[in-house]
């Protein structure tokens, strides 16, 4: 029950016993009168009576509509702050959208700064290649090693590999898969040399200390929204590993 309806109760309590209380005090002035005025007073006395009754249920009628009036009074203001919280809750989740919606785009556009940032530096991918292991000559059967030299002290005679036998690598980079590839540098050198890239490089096919490049790279795709820009390295030197290098540079 709202303070407003009891408020209206106690109002409406209040008039009633007060109503009974100057109807008590009535009846017991007529009741005096009436004995001193004997039986003709006594109908005479009805009137006041009746007044006093139409009081009392005025006052009751008069307390219930007060406390109606309270209650629609008390649910119109409920219904107004209800649509003022509303229409506050409307609005915060409007701002919230707005700000979410701003802050996917300026991420987005701080990833495509970065990303373009990136491929302008060039993705840089290396691998080390160990030297080819060529295949052992076999003697014929029959053959004997020469009598000055021991068969276990003999070294076993090897022939050189080919490109056919050659160890290949693939270097791949990971790219936007909207990218466009710009350029692509190839560069193959000693693992142990101390030279600079730059006087290293190498351009797709060419043959450099028995390796090479790829003539071609491809591009395949990897994860979603990125794709994979591969070259082959072949070497079959069978002498030093070699470590090879790719730079791949790209637009989006």
């Amino acid at each position: 029950m709202s303070d407003a309806v009891l408020a209206a109760i106690i109002a409406a309590v209040a008039t009633l016993l007060t109503s009974f209380l100057q109807l008590r005090l009535s009846v017991g002035k007529e009741l005096a009168a009436a004995r001193g005025q004997g039986i003709g007073g006594k109908r005479k006395s009805r009137g006041p009576l009746l007044i006093l009754f139409v009081m009392l249920i005025a006052a009751a009628v008069g307390g219930f509509s007060l406390s109606r009036w309270l209650a629609e009074s008390e649910r119109a203001e409920q219904s107004t702050v209800e649509r003022d919280l509303r229409a506050q809750v409307d609005q915060i989740s409007r701002t919230a959208s707005q700000l979410e919606l701003t802050r996917a785009g300026v991420r987005a556009e701080i990833e495509a700064d970065v990303l373009r940032r990136i491929g302008s530096d060039g993705i840089v991918v290396m691998a080390t290649v160990s030297p080819c292991r060529p295949a052992l000559v076999v003697s014929p059967p029959g053959t004997t090693p020469p009598p000055s030299v021991s068969a276990n002290a003999a070294p076993a005679p090897t022939l050189p590999c080919t490109e056919a036998e050659a160890n290949i690598v693939a270097l791949c980079a990971t790219i936007p898969a909207k990218a466009t590839v710009t350029e692509i540098q190839l560069f193959s050198r000693f693992v142990e040399s101390e030279d600079p890239w730059s006087s290293n490089r190498l351009t797709p096919g060419q043959e450099a200390g028995q390796a090479r490049f790829a003539a071609q790279s491809v591009e395949k795709p990897d994860a979603p929204g990125t794709k994979q820009v591969c070259q082959t390295y072949s070497l079959w030197s069978t002498e030093h590993p070699r470590e090879a290098r790719m730079v791949v540079r790209y637009s989006l």
